[in-house]
């Protein structure tokens, strides 16, 4: 049976208004465009379809909240990087982001980085926007790509970049890899501050 067998999709928010209450604990996922970003939600959360996955980067749009328990929310933000959007939709996600780095509610990031790219500017811009309070682990997705030795590879090279900052570990939704680590990592993060 799944940890999070309560997952359901709560809203797509276009503005702060539309957050859901700032109570309880929520875990942002974010990454570049195509890092792999909906298939971890899915995997991890282990329900086909939660989040929706597309080849075409730049597919989720707003901020898509997902209630786990009561009072446990995950984000999907947008994909950063090549996103196939207008410039001026991309400058409309600013408030939104900017809105969620200040809510209580928010522990920390998962950020989605493809193992064969390793950690960009990008991404290092979003270690400068997280809050000193919230926890960053990031996921290494598509590992099933590489061979053990390139796998060994992008994970120190990952840590020595992170330098830490963040943890880091290997990922795949394909084959399972590291699934169980990430679930441990948001079911951990997500238990801190009952009550609240």
């Amino acid at each position: 049976m799944s940890r999070f067998g309560e997952a359901r999709f709560l809203i797509s928010a276009a503005a702060p208004a539309q957050f859901p209450a700032d109570v309880g604990a929520e875990i942002a996922f974010v990454g570049r465009s195509n890092a792999g970003k909906s298939s971890a939600i899915n995997a991890i959360v282990q329900r086909q379809g939660l989040a929706r996955t597309s080849k075409t980067p730049g597919r989720t749009r707003l901020l898509n909240f997902f209630e786990l328990a009561p009072l446990k929310r995950l984000i999907d933000l947008p994909g950063y990087g090549y996103a196939n959007v207008p410039a001026e939709e991309r400058r409309a996600w600013l408030p939104l982001i900017d809105a969620l780095r200040v809510r209580v509610s928010l522990r920390g990031l998962f950020v989605i980085v493809d193992s064969r790219r390793g950690l960009t500017a990008g991404d290092e811009g979003l270690l400068d926007w997280a809050q000193a309070t919230h926890r960053v682990h990031v996921l290494l997705t598509k590992a099933d790509k590489l061979n053990r030795s390139e796998a060994s590879s992008a994970l120190r090279s990952a840590s020595q970049f992170l330098s830490g900052r963040a943890t880091a570990q290997l990922f795949s939704a394909l084959t399972g890899t590291g699934v169980r680590e990430a679930q441990d990592t948001l079911e951990s993060w997500l238990g801190q501050g009952q009550g609240q």
